[in-house]
């Protein structure tokens, strides 16, 4: 009887852990944006689930279609330089402009994966995103600037690396970024 009751149990417990696997990354998922829109809602003081995220992207919807116009253009050099005058808020702000820029808009800054080897007695490679070709104001003509993100973080390293030490990754940005943050859990045959 003690058998079957650990088999039964062992299989219970599979099936359990398989449960788990399946909808753990759903609730999660869920849960993250059930309190980002309820959070956008109370922002707004909407009562209606997901107004305030239709609010919010028509806000930017509006914002961007005035930011490209030409009137528009003048007041927000004005607006830029002021900030730029203020110590702390201009650090803060034009660095935060840099990285929306790095990652849309005209100046995406990750599109170039690339691999590159940190030690070669080991052969340990680690995969980044070329950031600037041209590092000849620093007189490193030779040199190009490698970010590469931590997994599973909002963080990252820059890198100053050898252009000759440089291998241009054949895969699309995109697959390179989710493999990164993912920590390698996301590789897939079709990223290869």
């Amino acid at each position: 009887m003690s058998f079957k009751f650990k088999r039964i149990s062992a299989k219970l417990f599979s099936y359990f852990v398989q449960g788990l696997l399946l909808l753990a990354p759903v609730y999660i998922t869920g849960y993250i944006i059930f309190n980002l829109l309820s959070s956008l809602d109370e922002h707004f003081y909407f009562h209606f689930r997901g107004t305030g995220l239709v609010v919010l992207l028509a806000i930017i919807l509006v914002v961007g279609f005035l930011g490209s116009s030409f009137i528009a253009v003048p007041v927000l050099k004005i607006f830029e330089e002021a900030l730029s005058r203020l110590p702390l808020v201009g650090l803060i702000y034009f660095s935060l402009k840099d990285l929306v820029g790095a990652f849309v808009g005209d100046k995406k800054k990750f599109n170039q994966p690339v691999l590159f080897t940190i030690n070669k007695e080991s052969g340990i490679k680690k995969i980044g995103f070329i950031t600037q070709n041209d590092l000849s104001f620093l007189a490193l003509d030779e040199d190009v600037m490698v970010y590469c993100p931590h997994s599973y973080a909002f963080s990252g390293e820059m890198l100053i690396i050898p252009r000759a030490s440089i291998t241009e990754l054949d895969i699309p940005s995109s697959d390179a970024m989710k493999m990164i943050i993912s920590g390698g859990v996301s590789l897939t045959q079709d990223a290869k």
